[in-house]
């Protein structure tokens, strides 16, 4: 039940903490998703990529991941990077962003495909979501959409991660492909997650502080 649920209170989450720090430059956002980059990463190398490539032919394997990555920078010409943190919404936007809504809706579903019984993914999910969804939160609250439209948003955004869990384990149509989809599913995490790690610090200067929270993204996932 958790692997269904986690995902869901990560958003929830996400929602709590823009609510309080109502700032999309927070600091403790920006570390908490170098973490999570980190942290979805690492999990991947480690939890992942052996299972798939112990399943499937191995060139095959790299053709699927590198479809994932290349079904990602498609899915950020319409998110335009909300998946990696970067939402961009104008202030007095009152149309109803529909490609932002979409594209969210298909990363998070596929991401549910992973995660299931026995497999630490489901954390990486987590904490990778925590920090997305604070941002897109942040940036709704600070749009003109009503309130009905930013639950509308954020409730669907929620269940998109459980429902992919939930047809990846109980679909028997699914279950002959549930390895391929994973491995799409690794080009999307990797696309997300190395964005996240790469993207130039201001004026590329070394930044201690996301240099330490990677390690322990990168140690966390380890342990566990």
């Amino acid at each position: 039940m958790s692997d269904y649920l986690l995902p869901f209170y990560a958003v929830v989450l996400g929602v709590l903490i823009a609510s309080i720090i109502k700032s999309k430059t927070s600091w403790n956002v920006k570390l908490l998703l170098s973490f999570s980059g980190a942290f979805l990463l690492a999990l991947t190398l480690f939890e992942l990529l052996p299972e798939v490539y112990h399943h499937l032919e191995a060139k095959l394997t790299g053709l699927y991941i590198m479809c994932g990555i290349l079904l990602q920078i498609v899915l950020e010409l319409f998110s335009k990077g909300a998946e990696h943190g970067h939402v961009h919404l104008r202030k007095n936007e009152t149309v109803f962003p529909w490609l932002l809504f979409i594209s969210l809706c298909i990363h998070s579903f596929l991401e549910g495909f992973p995660i299931h019984e026995h497999n630490d993914m489901v954390y990486g999910v987590l904490i990778h979501k925590i920090p997305i969804a604070t941002l897109i939160t942040v940036f709704l609250l600070h749009s003109e959409y009503s309130k009905i439209q930013i639950a509308f948003f954020l409730l669907v955004f929620a269940v998109m991660t459980p429902l992919g869990t939930l047809i990846s384990n109980n679909s028997t149509a699914i279950a002959d492909y549930s390895q391929i989809i994973n491995a799409v599913v690794i080009g999307i995490f990797f696309h997300i997650s190395t964005t996240i790690l790469f993207e130039s610090s201001d004026g590329h200067k070394f930044n201690l502080s996301k240099f330490i929270a990677i390690i322990l993204g990168v140690a966390t996932a380890y342990i566990i």
